[in-house]
């Protein structure tokens, strides 16, 4: 692994007390009325100066980027946020529902070195998702802005002794917490302050040879690397510079808290769709059959459908009759033609056989004129049927268009992820889903 690095974090009330009316979730899951209910809670939320424009999916105006980066400076200049005199990392546990069940995921924020994607001896930090321009040039437009990091990445680690994990819950058992959020989302943030060199040092020995998987914050990784780049290219930057390194919350795989859900995928859009019509033009590379006519109860019956099959199985919704189906591939590794070079992990994937079988070589040719179709990516039952009705603006479909067909997946096992980001492969888009999201606000990473 990179070193770890404790830092000198700037934060809201010095790091101490309540501070659920000034975070937020991360900037690319808002919209414009997610910002101002915040601002209009508190006008120091983080989301004034982390979310300058929306959707963040994109470049916006530079004035943005200018007023945010102005923005953070008064709010260190009048006292809102200030910044630790030594350094420390912070204990960050988070508590919440899924699935009916209570989960504590328990993580360390720290900063990293800031190094290239890839294998290194002792330990890489390793991509596992495709990354996109406008995303990127909106994050380095507001860092060049601010000089600051402002949300950290959301890393995993290996800990196969559980060593972290342990010292995580010794340090949290000891004492309370020094620092606490609810923003009314039904989960609860708590931190725990660490500068004393004997616990850091145990913690950065705990790690010492793991590799670092990107769970999430792929295009802020990728920007933390774009804006050194850009310092080095204009002078000697300095060993000990801030910007080389890049503030992360690392959790352990050991995480009895550790939560994933899956990533549907519901698509419109197509000139030709009919489920009959998709049904006959599947013959060959997808088997079809008709399961229980109850969308709750897709997984239950997905994971009948995979253990009598041995295979992958989905689940086909169709939005125009409310019709279910279970379907699995035709042939045995149905990628392998297509792409021989990648590795049987990255083929067996759910949502690659979805993209470059199910989409490429089914839908858009057979049903939309070989023209792109429409996506959006729910992470729950719930949501794909609220999108059918329109009431899940959100996760509406991209570029317009009705729902017409949602493919229902299992969530991508842990063990896929460390695999194919150690081969160097990259997954599709929204192939992983951790849940929850990290909190954003509760440390900056200064790059001055």
């Amino acid at each position: 692994m990179p070193a770890i690095h404790p830092f000198k974090a700037v934060q809201y009330h010095q790091g101490v007390g309540d501070v659920s009316e000034l975070i937020a979730p991360p900037y690319d899951v808002l919209d414009l009325a997610a910002k101002k209910a915040m601002l209009d809670r508190n006008a120091h939320n983080v989301v004034a100066i982390d979310l300058p424009h929306v959707p963040a999916k994109e470049l916006g105006p530079d004035k943005a980027y200018r007023d945010a980066g102005d923005s953070y400076r008064s709010m260190l200049a009048s006292g809102i946020l200030s910044q630790r005199e030594t350094p420390a990392i912070f204990a960050y546990r988070q508590t919440f529902e899924f699935e009916g069940e209570t989960f504590q995921r328990c993580g360390m924020a720290v900063t990293l070195d800031t190094v290239a994607f890839g294998n290194r001896d002792g330990g890489g930090i390793l991509a596992h998702e495709q990354t996109f321009g406008g995303p990127k040039e909106d994050r380095k437009a507001l860092m060049n802005a601010s000089a600051c990091q402002f949300s950290p990445i959301f890393g995993l680690h290996p800990d196969e002794d559980g060593s972290a994990v342990n010292i995580l819950h010794t340090v949290m058992a000891s004492r309370d917490a020094d620092m606490h959020a609810d923003m009314g989302d039904g989960i609860k943030q708590e931190i725990w302050t660490i500068d004393d060199t004997e616990t850091i040092a145990q913690y950065q020995a705990s790690l010492a040879g793991d590799d670092v998987f990107v769970a999430d914050g792929h295009h802020r990784y990728n920007t933390a690397l774009n804006y050194l780049a850009d310092l080095e290219a204009k002078g000697e930057v300095a060993a000990d510079h801030p910007a080389r390194r890049t503030m992360f919350v690392l959790v352990s795989m050991s995480d009895p808290g550790l939560a994933i859900g899956p990533t549907h995928r519901v698509l419109g859009g197509m000139e030709h769709y009919e489920i009959e019509k998709f049904i006959e033009v599947s013959q060959g590379l997808l088997n079809i059959e008709p399961i229980d006519n109850d969308p709750q109860t897709f997984l239950s019956q997905m994971d009948t459908l995979a253990e009598r099959e041995q295979t992958n199985a989905f689940g086909i919704f169709d939005y125009a009759t409310g019709l279910c189906f279970g379907a699995w591939p035709a042939v045995k590794d149905p990628l392998e033609m297509q792409f021989p070079k990648q590795t049987q992990a990255w083929r067996n994937l759910d949502v690659a056989i979805i993209q470059h079988l199910i989409v490429e070589e089914i839908c858009q040719p057979e049903l939309n004129n070989g023209d792109p179709i429409n996506w959006a990516f729910p992470h729950s039952i719930d949501e794909v049927l609220a999108i059918g009705k329109g009431e899940e603006t959100g996760s509406s479909i991209a570029g317009g268009g009705k729902p017409q067909l949602a493919i229902i997946v299992r969530p991508t096992p842990l063990d896929a992820v460390r695999d194919i980001s150690r081969a160097g492969e990259l997954m599709p888009q929204k192939s992983t889903f951790f849940y929850p999201k990290l909190a954003t606000g509760l440390w900056f990473n200064p790059l001055r």
